[in-house]
């Protein structure tokens, strides 16, 4: 009958001791997508404004590697990487944008505004493209080959130092 009543307390004392553990080991503020290495899920988006076509999982399969970028007009980081992705456009690379969760007008304005750097983008209303690739926010910028498998990922607003390792990133698939 006595360990009845001790049992609550070692459960809970095996509890805190858990929780203790896991907030003294390293935070991981990164989430990878566990998509790099593997084919674009299928996908048909609709132009996210009138000057751009859509983009469809074909679009990405046509041999060229290229930048796939996710970006929104009400992000503020994706304002502060426009200049580096007009940078890479003087430099020959294509890109390929998604908007998430935008009005055509709004993307309309943020590219009259900040520069179009993109070939084509689409539009993901409900994030589903977002979600199926593995990204977990805005921006995030993706290699991909000329095969549509993504090869690389880059997290957060692209800036000038990053450009050099996304150019090669870019060369290694085939650039």
């Amino acid at each position: 009958m006595n360990w009845r009543v001790w049992l609550p307390l070692m459960l809970f004392a095996l509890f805190l001791g858990v929780a203790a553990y896991q907030l003294t080991q390293p935070k991981d503020d990164v989430v990878a997508s566990g998509m790099i290495g593997q084919e674009l899920p299928y996908f048909e988006l609709p132009p996210a404004h009138s000057d751009n076509p859509g983009v469809t999982t074909a679009d990405l399969r046509d041999g060229k590697p290229r930048l796939l970028n996710i970006w929104a007009s009400w992000c503020l980081p994706c304002i502060a990487e426009a200049p580096q992705l007009e940078a890479l456009k003087e430099q020959g690379v294509e890109i390929v944008g998604i908007a998430i969760r935008d009005d055509p007008e709004d993307v309309a304005q943020f590219l009259a505004r900040h520069g179009n750097p993109y070939t084509r983008i689409g539009r993901d209303d409900l994030s589903e493209v977002q979600l199926g690739i593995g990204s977990s926010g805005v921006p995030e910028t993706f290699v991909i080959d000329g095969n549509g498998v993504i090869t690389y990922q880059h997290i957060g607003d692209i800036r000038a130092d990053d450009l050099p390792v996304l150019l090669e990133k870019l060369r290694e698939a085939g650039a």
